[in-house]
């Protein structure tokens, strides 16, 4: 277990080099910016701050002041903010016993990126593996809301668990996506620069990155052949970090697979299915309360992203915090995927945040051209609403990567919530008082490209912790993905409507969908019958016209395979209806 000695240092074996803090100086930079309002002290291997704040941002810049990145003593944030209006979680709507009384022995909470893909590692042994969403779906927060880039980590240094992970991970997502039967496509990243006196600071910083930080890939390219490879990007760029093994992957589709591969394996996924409550006695949970049931758990995973410090609290074992920071993307259409193939953004050397590039621009395995995002620190974890200034700041950013960019040619846009904590790095460890549970918190960029890394080290904790288990003799690490006749040959499509004719019939005539696609999503292993779960698996309303034309015939398809009237399908959430009921019928339809 860790504890801080007197003077705030880390004293379990486990101690990083600078896991250090000088309470009295963190005390004197916290009252200096909070005007004496906000207290620090140590406590439990944490720095606490209580007090007051007019405002969620001077709260946030208060903690800031009192973190130290890459720590393992974390701010845990208990100050008070005036007038903060603070949201409930967003609950489902069902409530029944469908998991009451069940015994798992492993409880993931939480169904992206992080929960899926040690759901599927955990699968190689013999063991109950239950994984819990409160959302109709996997991926429907950071994990599905991201850009879908497998970082190379140039921007990352020794002394973090994301430089850990982030060279494991980005090596291993060949043959990942091969298993997977997922779409991931090496695409290279140029990091651009318009001032020419620079470039004898950035080599240094390149050859740094590559030789002492095992960035391998990392190259400095002339702004000749920049332009060389990429013709439309700014004119004016002098030279470019270049990055060859940053790759592109759908994220919300690589979390599906993970999740579909772990339930093939025997795993079990409850959608719908939040987490309210636990029950710990002498430092282990011994039941985990939901909206569908009670479950008595030998371990538990917390995989909960922004939610993740609640999932810690509830377990007794909170020591961290999480401040939500908001991204906003924008998804060009894909005639403008033409004008370049690769990652990249602009780096203005007097402008940065600390946080993010600023956004860049990405070629997606789908061929549309991504952009964003940007970093907005918010107090709510579940607001994803679209604000016109966010994408209004990365596209005039991003102009100045390539000009040809036009607003005209977004088909559509999203946000997604990112759950970083103070000290901006990774919480992948045991519980600190809690003896039965692993945290998996604080995952933000690049946790995408970390996560089948991070599933490999969780898995070696979680069967440490269980004392062993049995090796499943029937685990099949391949997953079959769904046909994509958009891929296919013209033979090959052939091919597949003589063996069955639904293939044939096309329904999203933007992304060539066809009906066969449609039912194979329905048919399977994690079935999500909405037309946002059909659209996430196959694609149908993902094109120009964002399903204008499709949706009503995808929702007639989901409700003859679920035999049910049209009424009861909806888009995602179990209120977002579509159909309310017919406006006309019998003999008033005639006349």
């Amino acid at each position: 277990m860790l504890s801080l000695n007197k003077v705030g240092q880390l004293t379990d074996s486990n101690k990083k080099a600078g896991d250090f803090v000088n309470i009295a100086k963190i005390q004197k930079k916290v009252a200096a910016v909070s005007g004496g309002k906000v207290k620090a002290e140590l406590s439990d291997g944490c720095v606490v701050l209580s007090g007051k704040a007019d405002s969620w941002e001077e709260a946030i810049k208060v903690c800031g002041a009192a973190a130290t990145p890459y720590s393992k003593i974390h701010v845990v944030n208990d100050i008070a903010v005036n007038n903060l209006d603070e949201k409930p979680m967003r609950m489902p709507a069902v409530h029944d016993s469908a998991i009451d009384g069940e015994r798992p022995d492993v409880l993931i909470i939480g169904g992206g990126i992080s929960g899926a893909s040690i759901a599927r590692e955990l699968s190689k042994y013999k063991l109950n593996i239950l994984l819990v969403e409160k959302e109709p779906d996997l991926a429907m927060q950071a994990s599905g809301r991201n850009d879908g880039e497998v970082h190379p980590g140039i921007d990352l240094s020794k002394g973090s668990l994301k430089h850990y992970y982030i060279r494991k991970g980005n090596k291993m997502y060949g043959d990942v996506c091969r298993e997977l039967g997922v779409e991931f496509k090496r695409v290279g990243q140029y990091v651009c620069f318009n001032e020419a006196w620079a470039k004898p600071i950035i080599a240094l910083y390149v050859l740094k990155r590559k030789y002492i930080d095992k960035i391998e890939d990392s190259e400095i390219i002339s702004g000749k052949e920049l332009h060389r490879r990429e013709p439309n990007f700014n004119g004016s760029f002098k030279f470019a970090i270049s990055n060859p093994s940053t790759g592109c992957v759908c994220p919300y589709g690589l979390t599906i697979a993970y999740a579909e591969n772990a339930v093939m394996n025997g795993a079990k996924v409850m959608l719908n299915t939040a987490v309210t409550g636990m029950c710990v006695e002498n430092s282990r949970i011994i039941s985990v309360t939901t909206n569908r049931g009670t479950v008595f758990p030998r371990i538990v995973i917390n995989a909960a992203g922004v939610f993740s410090e609640e999932i810690a609290k509830m377990a007794c074992d909170r020591f961290f915090s999480i401040h939500p920071r908001r991204g906003t993307n924008s998804i060009l259409d894909k005639k403008a995927g033409k004008y370049m193939h690769s990652v990249a953004s602009i780096k203005e050397l007097a402008a940065s945040d600390g946080h993010t590039k600023g956004g860049g621009i990405l070629h997606t395995v789908h061929g549309n051209l991504l952009i964003g995002p940007d970093a907005v620190e918010t107090s709510e974890k579940e607001n994803v609403a679209t604000n016109p200034e966010s994408i209004e700041k990365v596209f005039s950013r991003q102009k100045n990567t390539m000009p040809v960019l036009s607003e005209r040619d977004i088909i559509t846009y999203f946000t997604g919530v990112r759950a970083p904590t103070f000290e901006e790095d990774f919480i992948i460890e045991k519980g600190r008082k809690c003896e039965n549970i692993i945290h998996c918190a604080g995952i933000q960029s690049p946790g995408l490209t970390t996560a089948p890394a991070v599933a490999l080290d969780v898995e070696k904790m979680a069967v440490e912790m269980l004392g062993g288990a049995e090796k499943n003799p029937g685990f099949n690490p391949v997953r079959k993905p769904i046909p994509a006749l958009r891929n296919m040959t013209d033979e090959e499509r052939a091919r597949l409507i003589a063996e069955n004719p639904d293939y044939g019939e096309i329904v999203c005539r933007c992304e060539e969908i066809s009906k066969g696609e449609i039912l194979d999503a329905l048919n399977s292993p994690v079935c999500v019958p909405t037309v946002d779960g059909v659209k996430k698996r196959v694609r149908p309303g993902m094109g120009r016209c964002q399903g204008g034309f499709c949706s009503p015939l995808v929702t007639k398809i989901i409700a003859e395979f679920l035999n049910k009237p049209l009424e009861a399908v909806r888009k995602n959430y179990d209120g977002s209806v579509i159909v309310y009921g017919s406006t006309k019928k019998g003999e008033a339809a005639d006349e």
